[in-house]
């Protein structure tokens, strides 16, 4: 089954990266791995960033996007983060 995008165009069914990017997010959220994985280099560089500038106190918004991704389906995660490309939360 295809999955039709913001813009209305159908795009070929992908396969979820929720599992890795969760866990990854949860574990290595400081480094910004889990961003990495989804595609999304931008927003990793700006995480990892916010991690040097506050000391760490920035390893909460991964840890809180590890959370989010575990706890949605999968056919919703590929439709928010893999095919409509939403960089945060």
């Amino acid at each position: 089954m295809d999955v039709i995008d913001e813009n209305g165009n159908t795009v070929p069914q992908q396969e979820s990266k929720r599992v890795i990017a969760g866990v990854l997010g949860l574990f290595l959220g400081s480094l910004a791995v889990h961003k990495f994985v989804l595609g999304y280099t931008k927003e990793a560089i700006i995480q990892i960033i916010l991690n040097i500038v506050t000391c760490g106190i920035a390893t909460l918004i991964p840890f809180v996007e590890g959370i989010i991704y575990l706890t949605k389906s999968d056919e919703e995660f590929i439709e928010t983060y893999q095919v409509n490309h939403r960089g945060w939360f």
